[in-house]
Parts: structure tokens; sequence; C-alpha cells
């Protein structure tokens, strides 16, 4: 559904009842990533999926943007829907969104949940993303599917699960490529590391042993960095962890029920 906000129009997902949880895509996909968890929550939880800006239905203006922005777009919108705090769990592009969201407003942040995520990209983030937003514009959407699938999944899952690859992979070639780049571009403004300290959710953060893209030393200054924090290494698996890992879901119930 389409929700107005002080911030634009964000399209998002709205199902179930009860304790709302917020759930914040990856890079270049949108909330429809989430589809079988909301599924399955919704009888007992209100699961809200938003699109980052220029991400699935959600509207963008075509100008720059920031980490800072996405994640005032997220506090706007729990603001529309819940009007108070809502569990907050973000996945790569998403964790990093959570974390600021978690900084800045404090005050919608119950409880957090961070996996493939960073609060800071290294050094040299702001070419080495300024590298991936060309390839995302320059390079055919087709052709950027290997290399995704690649990041996102350890080989055996790829082999195992088609439908389910093909459906993640369906969700990045719809996404708007101008729209790519300019989250490319956001990421990398990310500079967050120095304030994770004042994070007060109780966080549970997650990283794939096999990550290559948010390795598990990103994953491991979020958990020393924010004060109630516990870090979950997964094995054998990449990026998109809780894809992949369908069996950590009950852990991250336990933790946004504990």
């Amino acid at each position: 559904m389409k929700v107005t906000t002080a911030r634009g129009t964000i399209e998002a997902g709205d199902v179930g009842e009860g304790r709302p949880v917020v759930l914040l895509h990856a890079l270049a996909l949108s909330g429809r990533l989430f589809d079988p968890i909301a599924a399955e929550w919704a009888p007992r939880r209100r699961v809200i999926t938003p699109d980052a800006r220029g991400h699935g239905g959600s509207d963008w203006d075509g100008r720059p943007f920031t980490g800072e922005d996405m994640a005032d777009d997220v506090a706007a919108l729990i603001e529309t829907l819940v009007g108070g705090p809502a569990d907050v769990i973000g996945m790569s592009m998403g964790g990093s969104t959570a974390v600021l969201l978690a900084q800045r407003r404090p005050d919608l942040v119950a409880r957090l949940v961070l996996a493939d995520a960073t609060a800071d990209y290294g050094p040299d983030r702001v070419e080495s993303w300024a590298e991936r937003a060309e390839k995302a514009v320059n390079v055919p959407r087709q052709k950027q599917v290997d290399f995704q699938i690649d990041r996102w999944f350890s080989p055996p899952f790829v082999e195992a699960n088609p439908d389910e690859v093909r459906r993640v992979c369906d969700i990045f070639v719809a996404t708007d490529s101008a729209a790519h780049a300019a989250a490319c571009h956001a990421l990398g403004t990310v500079d967050a590391a120095g304030a994770l300290g004042t994070i007060t959710a109780p966080a549970l953060v997650m990283v794939g042993d096999e990550d290559y893209a948010t390795p598990p030393a990103m994953a491991e200054q979020l958990a020393a960095g924010i004060p109630d924090a516990h870090l979950q290494l997964l094995t054998a698996t990449r990026h998109l962890s809780l894809i992949q890992r369908p069996d950590v879901w009950p852990t991250i119930e336990k933790h946004l029920d504990s």
C-alpha cells in the first residue's frame, strides 16, 4: 500500500496484528524480499515491509540522498503507521539504515536486529561505492545477476533452492537502475561507527561466515560498539543470511520477545 508521510510517499507491506516489527531490505531489492516471513509472522505480529526510496513502489525525486535520509524516511513511516516504537530488523543496506535510525530516533526503536550490516564501509567507502553506482547504471540489470547471486547466497543454497533464488533475482531485475546507483552513493556516506555507543535498543547482530560484502569483522564492530548487543555467526552463509537461513527466524523472534 502507499503510505503518505512527512517525508513523501512510501510503498509498504502491512500485514498482521500485534507488536509492530519493521523489516528493512537490502540494496536494489524491495520489501517483497520478506514476503515469506511476513506471511508466517502475520498471525502474531504486525509486519511492516517498506520499500526504500526509489526501490519497489516508493517515490523518489531523482535527487541524491544519504543514509540519514533513508533512516529519516523509516522514522516518518513508523510515526505515520505506528505512532510509537517498533522492533526493527535490517539486512545489508537495511541494516545500515537501522543503525542510523536507532542513533537518530531511539524513541522509535524498541529492539534491533542487524544482519549482514555495517556502520562504516571503510576509508575508501566513497570511491568504492561510486564504482558500484557506475556499474548499476551502465551494466544491463540481467547481466548483473550472476555477480549478485554469488554475493547473496552460497553455491549449495543456489543449487538446492532455485525458486527462491529466482524470486530474489526477479525483485533485483525490476529495481530502477538509477535508484540502485543513488543508494550505492548513499551507502558511501554511512559513517556511523563512532556513535554506536548511543544506541539504546537491545541488538542482535547476525552475519554469515562467508559474507564478503559485509565481512564478519564489520558485524564484530557493531556488536562491540552497541552497549547491549549479541553477535551470532552463521556458518556456510553469505550476504542475504536471513533469506538463505530461514532457520534463524525463531532466534530473531526470541530476541524480539525477550
